[in-house]
């Protein structure tokens, strides 16, 4: 029987129960990728993330309930948050190399993490059926598309009262589905929805932001912006456009140590 470390994590929130749960475990070795899928769906969480120690950092996967994918913002976040408060990683930055986004970075800034991704800006697309009828009876402003479908609306209450069609959601041929708006109290804020990859509706999504900051900074006229993701459990983000790459910020509670035996 294998042992292997487990934590969980509370991404982009500064409160228990808030924000976006990840797995974290710690290897010395990459399992079997089908072991690491099983892992992922016994957790059903929206991700799990797997990590081994290199020479200069750590290489980093993230798992869906449903498939491994390719980038993953809460997971990342809550890797350092575990890096730098349990297993004692020295100094204040982290790479992650991870084989599709590249190097990502992550370091320790007061009681956030800072987080370095590549930008994603969204390209305006006609809508594929069914799309904007899956979402809600009011018409978007724009429809664009960039790893997943991206629509803006009017206002933050748009936003809100949006109640998909889950089934429908997940037949599109993206990873899922972003909806955002200006906010009340805020730059901006958004959604996101992933049916197809067994998270119907994820808290707090970083891989979208990837897409949201270059969208926003250009429609506001700005490069730092402040963000909130309107999940039930809601997250919090403090956002930068640096070029091809941004710059997302949050904080991270532990909430779980534990084994897995396998």
């Amino acid at each position: 029987m294998t042992t292997i470390p487990i934590y969980q994590a509370d991404a982009f929130t500064g409160r228990l129960f808030g924000g976006n749960p990840a797995a974290i475990c710690p290897l010395k070795e990459w399992l079997p990728d089908e072991l690491m899928q099983t892992i992922a769906v016994e957790n059903n969480l929206a991700e799990t993330a797997f990590f081994v120690k290199t020479a200069t950092g750590y290489k980093l996967r993230w798992f869906t309930p449903e498939y491994e994918i390719d980038l993953c913002g809460h997971a990342t976040l809550a890797s350092a948050h575990i890096l730098f408060t349990e297993l004692g990683h020295e100094g204040n930055t982290i790479h992650f190399e991870t084989v599709k986004a590249g190097t990502l970075t992550v370091k320790r800034d007061g009681d956030k993490y800072a987080m370095d991704f590549p930008s994603r800006p969204p390209i305006h697309i006609d809508a594929p059926n069914g799309l904007i009828e899956a979402l809600s009876e009011k018409q978007p402003v724009e429809v664009l598309r960039s790893r997943d479908y991206f629509l803006v609306y009017e206002s933050e209450s748009d936003i809100r009262d949006i109640s998909p069609d889950f089934f429908a959601l997940s037949k599109m041929d993206t990873v899922g589905v972003i909806v955002t708006a200006r906010g009340d109290n805020s730059d901006f804020v958004s959604r996101f929805f992933a049916p197809g990859a067994g998270i119907p509706e994820d808290p707090v999504t970083g891989s979208a932001h990837c897409n949201l900051i270059p969208y926003w900074a250009e429609k506001l006229g700005k490069n730092k912006l402040h963000a909130y993701q309107l999940s039930a459990r809601e997250g919090e983000l403090w956002c930068e456009l640096k070029g091809e790459r941004v710059l997302m910020s949050g904080k991270a509670v532990t909430y779980l140590r534990g084994e897995i035996f396998v």
